[in-house]
C-alpha cells in the first residue's frame, strides 16, 4: 500500500495540482478524477485516506485538509519502506473542482519517451533531473501487463533474460493477463525503497518504457548512473524533488476549502 500511496500524491498533483482533487467521486452530475485512463483501475488508497481523514476530523474537526494529508502519507510510506524522510510543508486546501480531461492529458503514459517525459514535467515547473529522481519512486510497487507488455515483446532496448522472466506472467496478445502485476524493481523488488531502480535501467532491466526511456542513451543517462551508484544523492535529489512536487499550485488561503469527507466537496 506505500507505494500506492506515493503514487496518490504524483497522480493528484500532477491534475491542477495538490489540491485532492483525485479523491472527489463521482456523484450525480459532478465528474472525478478517478475514470481516467492513467487512474482507473489502477490508483488505490483512498480507503486508507479516508480511516485518516476520520481519525483527524474525531480529533480535529476541519482543520486538516485532505491534500495535506496525502502529502503526508506519501512522505511516511517512503520512510517505512526504507526510503528518506522529510518536512512535508502544510497549509494546502482542498479544491471543490475537478478535471477529467487534465487527469487524461497530463500525467504521463508508460509508454511516453524521453521528450515526452521531460515536457510533462516542465509544465509542471520541474526539471528533467526531478523528473529522473522522481521516476526512482518506482523502486516499489508493481505494475500491471497492459502497461509493459509491448515494452518486453516489442522494445530492443531490454535485456533478453530479463524480457523472458517478464514475459511468463504477461502474455503476448491480449486482453489476456492484462492485469496480471509485476515488481516494478526486479532487483529488490516491490517493498524496499532503495536506489535499485537505476542499476536496473543501467542493466536494460527496466519494467516500463518510459522508465527505460531514462538510461538510453540521451540525457539523463549520466545521472541514471549516478544515483545507482550513490544512494545518498539519489535520496538527496529525491527529497527535493518530492517537496517542490508537492508544491505544485496549492489552494490557500481562502481558495478550496477543508473537506469534511474527501470523496465529496462540502455540502
Amino acid at each position: 500500500m506505500g507505494a500506492s500511496l506515493l503514487r496518490l500524491h504524483f497522480h493528484d498533483c500532477f491534475v491542477q495540482g495538490c489540491d485532492g482533487s483525485i479523491l472527489l467521486d463521482d456523484v450525480g452530475s459532478f465528474v472525478g478524477e478517478k475514470t481516467a485512463g492513467p487512474n482507473k483501475n489502477s490508483v488505490r488508497g483512498y480507503d486508507v485516506i479516508d480511516r485518516i481523514k476520520q481519525t483527524l476530523e474525531q480529533m480535529c474537526p476541519g482543520v486538516v485538509s485532505c491534500a495535506d494529508i496525502v502529502a503526508l502519507a506519501a512522505r511516511d510510506s517512503t520512510f517505512l519502506l526504507g526510503g528518506p524522510t522529510w518536512e512535508v510543508l502544510l497549509g494546502r486546501r482542498d479544491s471543490t473542482t475537478t478535471s477529467l480531461a487534465d487527469a487524461n492529458t497530463d500525467l504521463p503514459a508508460p509508454t511516453s519517451n524521453l521528450d515526452v517525459l521531460i515536457s510533462a514535467f516542465a509544465k509542471k515547473n520541474l526539471s528533467p533531473r526531478d523528473l529522473t529522481a522522481l521516476s526512482g519512486a518506482h523502486t516499489v510497487g508493481f505494475s500491471q501487463c497492459s502497461n509493459f507488455r509491448d515494452h518486453i515483446y516489442n522494445d530492443t532496448n531490454i535485456d533478453t533474460a530479463f524480457a523472458a522472466l517478464r514475459k511468463t506472467d504477461c502474455p503476448a496478445a491480449a486482453p489476456a493477463g492484462n492485469t496480471n502485476l509485476s515488481p516494478l524493481d526486479v532487483e529488490t523488488q516491490a517493498d524496499v525503497f532503495d536506489n535499485a531502480y537505476y542499476r536496473n535501467l543501467v542493466a536494460r532491466r527496466g519494467l516500463l518504457h518510459s522508465d527505460q526511456e531514462l538510461f538510453n542513451g540521451a540525457s539523463q543517462d549520466a545521472l541514471v548512473r549516478q544515483y545507482g551508484n550513490n544512494p545518498a544523492l539519489f535520496a538527496s535529489d529525491f527529497v527535493t524533488a518530492m517537496i517542490k512536487m508537492g508544491s505544485i499550485s496549492p489552494l490557500t488561503g481562502a481558495t478550496g476549502e477543508i473537506r469534511l469527507n474527501c470523496r465529496v466537496v462540502n455540502g
